[in-house]
Parts: C-alpha cells; sequence; structure tokens
C-alpha cells in the first residue's frame, strides 16, 4: 500500500508521557452508538500518532461509485464497518502486520472474514490513507496524502456499525509531535513513474512527470528552508534481491536527478534503495498478473525531507 510516512520519535516529560486531545474528535460518540445516525461529522485533518501505533483512515468516495451497498471493512479477519459512499472510518493499531481489505457484496456469506486476506506491515508513528476500490478488487488502494484529503472533505465519518475488530485501538496524541514539523514524507508510485521493470530518466511517463512537478512547486513554496532530501526506491518482491535493489537504485536516481533539474541544490540531495527489503503488502495471491496488481503499493519512491524552520 503507498502509505504516506510521518514517523516522529516518542518524548518523555517529567516522567509522563503528556498526551493531548484532538478538538473535533474530543466530544466523538463511537460508531454504533448513536441511534438512527449513519454519517456523523465531517473530516478534518488527523493529528500524527507516534511509534507506537500506526493510523489508518480508510474512505468510500463518492465518485465512480459501481455498487451502492456497503463496503464491509475487514481487520485481521474481524469486522470493523461498512462504508458506504461518502464515508470514512480512522482508527489505530499496534504496528505490526495485520490483514486489511474491503469487499463489496459480502453479505450473506460474509467471505471477507476468511477469503482474500492481504497482509499489510504497518509501521509505528505512520498515518495510511486507503480508498475502498470499486472495481471489485479487496485489497485496500493507497492514496498519497494530498489528494486523500482532497477526497475526504467531501465525506463524513461513518457512524451506523459498532466495530467488532478487537485490535483496533483509541488513537493516542502527544503534544510532542504538534510541533515537530522538521519533516515531510512523500511517496510517488513507481507505477506512475515508469513503465514495469523501467527506471530510466527517459522512461519516466508523462503522469510521473507531472507528480514530480507538483513534488517541486510544493517544496519550493514552502516557507522553511530545505535542509534534506532523502530519495529511497522501493521494488516489489519479483526478481532477485541484488536485481531488485539496483532496480530501487536507479529509479531513486532518476528521481534525484529530476529533483535537482528542478532547481533542488545537489548538496541536499542524496538517494538510495531498499530493494524489495521493506513490503507494504506481504501476501498476495492468484495468477502473476494479478499479483503485480496487488503487489503495485510496495513499487514506490519514498522522499524524506528534512526542514530547517526557524525558531520563533
Amino acid at each position: 500500500m503507498n502509505f504516506m510516512r510521518n514517523t516522529h520519535r516518542v518524548a518523555l516529560l517529567v516522567g509522563a508521557t503528556l498526551l493531548i486531545s484532538c478538538p473535533a474528535l474530543a466530544q466523538e460518540p463511537k460508531a454504533g452508538q448513536v441511534a438512527g445516525r449513519v454519517f456523523y461529522a465531517a473530516y478534518i485533518g488527523l493529528p500524527p500518532v507516534a511509534v507506537d501505533q500506526a493510523q489508518v483512515v480508510y474512505y468510500r468516495n463518492k465518485a465512480g461509485v459501481q455498487r451502492n451497498g456497503a463496503a464491509h471493512v475487514y481487520i485481521d479477519q474481524q469486522f470493523h464497518t461498512g462504508l458506504l459512499p461518502g464515508g470514512f472510518t480512522s482508527f489505530c493499531l499496534a504496528p505490526g502486520n495485520h490483514t486489511l481489505g474491503a469487499y463489496l457484496n459480502d453479505a450473506p456469506t460474509y467471505n471477507g472474514k476468511r477469503t482474500d486476506l492481504y497482509q499489510a506491515n504497518l509501521e509505528g508513528g505512520r498515518t495510511y490513507y486507503l480508498k475502498v476500490r470499486e472495481d471489485g478488487n479487496t485489497f485496500p488502494m493507497p492514496i498519497e496524502r494530498t489528494q486523500a484529503e482532497q477526497e475526504l472533505s467531501t465525506t463524513r465519518m461513518q457512524m451506523h456499525a459498532l466495530s467488532r475488530a478487537t485490535s483496533v485501538e483509541a488513537c493516542r496524541y502527544y503534544a510532542h509531535l504538534k510541533d515537530d514539523e522538521r519533516f515531510k514524507h512523500y511517496t510517488l508510485a513507481s507505477d506512475v513513474l515508469f513503465a514495469y521493470g523501467k527506471s530510466d530518466y527517459r522512461d519516466i511517463s508523462l503522469a510521473g512527470r507531472t507528480a514530480i512537478g507538483q513534488l517541486l512547486a510544493e517544496l519550493q513554496s514552502d516557507d522553511a528552508q530545505l535542509k534534506h532530501v532523502q530519495v529511497t526506491g522501493h521494488t516489489d518482491p519479483f526478481g532477485s534481491a541484488s536485481d531488485n535493489q539496483l532496480l530501487g537504485e536507479r529509479r531513486a536516481n532518476t528521481v534525484r536527478q529530476m529533483l535537482l533539474d528542478g532547481g533542488i541544490a545537489e548538496s541536499i540531495l542524496s538517494a538510495d534503495s531498499a530493494g524489495s527489503r521493506e513490503p507494504v503488502v506481504h501476501t498476495c495471491y492468484g495468477p502473476r498478473l494479478e499479483q503485480i496488481s496487488c503487489y503495485a503499493p510496495n513499487r514506490r519512491v519514498a522522499i524524506r525531507v528534512e526542514l530547517d524552520r526557524p525558531q520563533p
């Protein structure tokens, strides 16, 4: 899954970890506990979580809806909610491996509990934006944060069903994270940047050039000085470890070159490769073409930006 990295340290303040409440969430009733309510509050941005949790926002866009029934969201084979068009749910989990999926036309057999189980390794301190697929596929569609929040602006919190997912935790928001804005994390899908298996500068697609252009515009419009930009290439598990390492490196170097050409100083740019060692999606089934589609979130270029913000 093409997730947005948002990693921070946990800090202890005077012997105790200081928690903050998110105003939009403080008075929020729990799903399934408000009679007759299907939706509740409109989506607003969520605070970051620390490394002891991973945060997930799962939503269903109104656009492109092919089936009007609920999409049943399962977490670790347990029912969490049924997302209707224009609905979202947000929750936290302990970092580690979890199965996630959204299933249309799931009733009355409820196959989502036991079939097409897609495993993801959720990292602590990260917020993941996942969208329901309307094409019948059940594995999550990861969305980059900026696009996700644009689409989420027209959604409302799903309220009508009580979660039965025992691995879901209440999100804990820490005061020290609110002010830590030195880092930004971006993820570019390799399938947008390159054709499958490609990595060279001349292989960058029009959509890829547009995506990098948008990233450059955001970086250059930021009111903080760029201190360092780290570009890391990631691949799917097909092929040997050495080939994947090289492919990730080539893709990272190509993106680095495009950032350099776009005006980012060479002295603050670096590139490396994680190969296939840091997957988001772990287990895919079916014919090779289906597996290639399922493993798409693993094919990505991650960009970590360190900002040198002036002290207030």
